[in-house]
């Protein structure tokens, strides 16, 4: 199946936590990062999820945000730290390329917001995905 969804991330459950209806499930991404997501405890029990799955974690790019400089507390689980590798903009929205440990990530926001941030290539950024935006295949 190929689907539109640019960010697929290659990773390794390394824990799953049902709760009543939801559950919520780490991935250790191939460069060494966790990311979170949390799904349906069906979901995650028709994957059949547990320690040592090999998984995909999908976050289309309209749901990755980003920032520049220190990150405070946020509710945001899935923080993660990199570099703009490049950014195309258009008469709305900028794609960005970002490089996390050795993964690229799309994220594509607007073109105000691209220059608000003064986004380039090099520019460090903070790739911001919330728990809820990240779903998973096996």
């Amino acid at each position: 199946m190929t689907l539109s969804i640019r960010n697929q991330l290659p990773g390794t459950v390394t824990d799953v936590s049902p709760g009543e209806v939801m559950a919520t499930v780490k991935v250790r991404l191939s460069g060494g990062r966790t990311l979170t997501a949390a799904i349906t405890k069906e979901a995650a029990e028709d994957l059949a999820l547990a320690a040592g799955t090999t998984v995909r974690a999908l976050v289309k790019s309209t749901e990755i945000s980003l920032a520049t400089g220190e990150v405070g507390t946020l509710s945001i689980r899935n923080q993660l730290p990199g570099t703009v590798t490049a950014v195309t903009t258009g008469p709305a929205m900028a794609a960005v390329k970002v490089a996390v440990d050795g993964i690229e990530l799309t994220a594509a926001i607007t073109k105000d917001a691209a220059a608000d941030l003064a986004l380039a290539a090099g520019t460090p950024v903070v790739a911001l995905i919330k728990s809820t935006e990240v779903s998973l295949a096996t």
